[in-house]
């Protein structure tokens, strides 16, 4: 017989392995929108609008209704993100992949902060620290293959802005789990984020509505459904089962598992610096997450 420990305790393992997943989705996701061809904006708003319509065919076709009260709950998650999407699209058009990577590293720092005034988690001076050293190992990686960094003040500004949006979208994501099950959150943010997008994606393109990608981008763009997008949903659901620290810190790992699948899909070179750093992220990340799960089972 299983107690409710056991229980907790299979639920936090389980939340570890989605979270774990999801940063992996989403880094996978980076290697695919190295070979799409449209704006960052249209990616933005098409993929949101795809997913908005599959989700919300099997939505509908469940007989379950998307209410006034539930678009209230999502929408600040869901402006949140969409507006990050954009920030980090435009962004990157104005400085390095590298530079805004690295901005966005000190996400964990910001939730950090976050979870231990807002829901008490208590974070070690270890924590901290293991954290500033897989910050440093994340420079390593996106900047030890040399040459210039091709970076502009105003992308880094926008980089800044958007890991800003990221973690704030983390917060609310988690507030608004406590009352929504992941695919009705999923479906009404999607939903509302693209036409949050639809406006920023028309003045990107010089026209009232975007154009409509062709076939084969429809193609990319549902593989991006289908990996990121997933993604997204994996970490929803995990929200609920983990804590906020853990989470902000797993996504430390998106540049390093970006970085490798480039090498190993788009031919990308890798230096022996950028294999120490992507050493140190990993194995940071891997005694974060056993002291976790330690701490769930009542260890020290």
């Amino acid at each position: 017989m299983t107690g409710p420990d056991t229980a907790a305790s299979d639920r936090a393992g389980r939340g570890r392995a989605s979270a774990a997943t999801a940063v992996t989705c989403w880094s996978a996701g980076n290697v695919i929108v190295a070979g799409f061809d449209l704006p960052g904006l249209q990616i933005g708003f098409w993929r949101l609008f795809l997913g908005a319509l599959v989700y919300g065919t099997f939505f509908y076709a469940g007989g379950r209704r998307i209410t006034w009260a539930t678009v209230r709950l999502v929408a600040l998650p869901a402006v949140t993100i969409a507006l990050e999407i954009a920030l980090f699209f435009v962004a990157l058009h104005n400085t390095s992949l590298a530079n805004a990577t690295t901005i966005g590293a000190l996400q964990p720092i910001l939730l950090m902060a976050v979870a231990s005034r807002r829901y008490r988690e208590r974070v070690t001076g270890w924590l901290v620290s293991i954290a500033f050293v897989a910050i440093g190992g994340v420079a390593l990686v996106m900047f030890g293959a040399g040459g210039g960094s091709g970076g502009h003040l105003r992308g880094d500004l926008l980089a800044a802005v958007s890991t800003f949006f990221f973690a704030a979208y983390f917060v609310f994501v988690k507030d608004v789990r406590h009352h929504l099950d992941t695919f009705t959150l999923q479906t009404t943010s999607m939903a509302i984020g693209a036409l949050v997008l639809l406006p920023l994606a028309a003045i990107d393109a010089g026209q009232v509505i975007p154009p409509l990608p062709s076939w084969s981008q429809w193609g990319w763009l549902a593989l991006l459904l289908a990996v990121p997008g997933t993604g997204h949903f994996l970490m929803n659901w995990a929200h609920l089962h983990v804590s906020l620290t853990l989470t902000g810190l797993l996504t430390l790992a998106i540049p390093v598992l970006s970085a490798g699948g480039g090498w190993l899909v788009l031919d990308q070179r890798l230096t022996a610096v950028q294999v120490l750093g992507m050493v140190v992220v990993l194995s940071t990340l891997i005694m974060v997450v056993r002291r976790d799960s330690r701490m769930r089972a009542g260890g020290p």
